[in-house]
């Protein structure tokens, strides 16, 4: 348990890392960030993608608020921002047999080709059912595959689910389990249950960059100190005395505790006190990664801000943020991600950048007429551990607050059961950490 006074290092500077920061230190401890990368965030970053004549800066990856994220919408109000958001209505398309169509209303998808119309009946009371669902846990011991094939059959499973269950997941969607799916279905119905008409998407000025700037500023006022740069090599806990972190470049940092928001892989690697029935399950936590190729494009490609690929090309979905953000806030370009999830022995992931690039843009071309020309920048994006692939009874296998060994718990996107991986979802496991590490909510053993 921790207490107002304690001293407490948080190993990893990414959004959870930071949220925990910022809790902690609320509640009156001495709190240490170490971050191992040369800048804070994580996932949910920032960057500049050169071009000439002023370079690009927005997020690493592609990412949204919406407004029914309670959560994170709190952050931004303690953080001054949440009146900065600016809201659009997106649209959606379809990429599939060659024809690019929307798919962003009820009568786009009456008119979907390829499916008759008993099928696209069964695929909306599929989404009904699963608006309406409330026991996510009986389904976690059915595949997303067998819930899908039950409630809207096997040809409309195929046409309609699978690319959208692979531009997720990538070639692990077989192993997902039914509540994924439910998830991803309650969260974009959440608005609409609270009385909103229709779902909409927000940004602020700066993106995601600006709010992990306007953290990092606030802890920074709270007395947190920050490093980047810090990788850790071993963390040790202590009954007696305080716990100790070192990084790989030899410094000690030492605490009355110590929090980890990594993965449970790297968990297990820097904690060498684990005992082996916990490292065992740290271990067997499998994650999905993401290979993502942002590019700075000289004018639009189409009116959608998310086009799902049912062809076959390097990468599963087609992101054009710039239809959600003024232009103006990137240079006046097209700002367009170009996402593959994979897993974590891809070769996509050692692919060198030129030839990455090269290839997603031979698959872009499958869609859109895109001229060497108009391509102004880009820079690819690789992250080995996203999100942890939503296994057959994976709440019976997550990995608590407590991990056993004195002084050092784990709080991190494992520990998410029933919900998709966002920065909602992020804020959210965060602060449910610190309530726990607290002793105001129960911990999860």
């Amino acid at each position: 348990m921790i207490s107002a006074g304690h001293s407490v290092v948080v190993v990893g500077g990414g959004i959870v890392g930071l949220t925990v920061a910022d809790g902690l230190a609320a509640a009156g401890c001495s709190v240490t960030v170490l971050e191992a990368a040369p800048d804070f965030g994580g996932l949910a970053g920032g960057w500049s993608i050169p071009v000439a004549g002023g370079d690009v800066a927005w997020d690493r990856y592609y990412h949204v608020i919406l407004e029914s994220d309670a959560a994170l919408r709190s952050l931004l109000v303690d953080l001054e921002l949440d009146d900065e958001i600016t809201w659009a209505s997106t649209r959606t398309g379809r990429f599939a047999d060659g024809r690019l169509v929307p798919v962003s209303s009820a009568a786009d998808f009456a008119r979907l080709p390829g499916l008759s119309l008993a099928a696209k009946a069964r695929i909306a009371a599929t989404i009904a059912r699963g608006a309406a669902t409330r026991d996510w846990q009986s389904l976690e011991s059915m595949t997303a595959a067998a819930w899908l094939t039950r409630w809207s059959g096997r040809r409309a499973f195929e046409r309609f689910w699978v690319p959208l269950l692979a531009a997720k997941l990538g070639t692990a969607w077989p192993e997902a389990n039914a509540a994924f799916i439910w998830a991803t279905i309650q969260r974009l119905t959440a608005a609409r249950r609270a009385g909103i008409h229709a779902e909409r998407f927000g940004a602020v000025r700066g993106g995601y960059g600006r709010i992990i700037d306007a953290l990092t500023a606030r802890l920074r006022v709270r007395g947190v100190d920050l490093h980047v740069g810090a990788p850790v090599a071993t963390v040790r806990g202590s009954r007696d005395g305080p716990a100790e972190v070192t990084t790989t470049t030899g410094t000690t940092f030492t605490a009355d505790h110590v929090v980890l928001t990594t993965t449970p892989r790297v968990a297990a690697a820097i904690c060498p006190e684990l005992d082996a029935d916990t490292r065992a399950v740290y271990e067997s936590i499998a994650y999905q990664g993401v290979v993502c190729v942002a590019l700075v494009l000289a004018q639009p490609l189409s009116p959608y801000y998310l086009t799902y690929l049912f062809d076959d090309v390097p990468f599963t979905a087609i992101v054009e943020t710039t239809t959600l953000i003024p232009r103006e806030w990137v240079g006046g370009h097209t700002l367009v991600y170009l996402p593959r999830y994979v897993g974590p022995d891809d070769a996509h992931l050692a692919m060198g950048d030129d030839a990455l690039v090269a290839e997603f843009l031979a698959g872009l071309r499958r869609v859109h007429a895109v001229p060497d020309t108009a391509v102004l920048g880009a820079r690819v994006a690789r992250a080995r551990e996203v999100f942890p692939l939503p296994t057959l009874g994976y709440s019976t296998r997550v990995p608590g607050v407590v991990t056993g060994v004195p002084g050092i718990s784990l709080v991190g996107s494992a520990q998410i059961v029933n919900g998709t991986l966002n920065a909602n979802e992020s804020v959210t496991g965060a602060r449910r950490g610190v309530a726990a590490l607290l002793g105001t909510a129960p911990a999860v053993e």
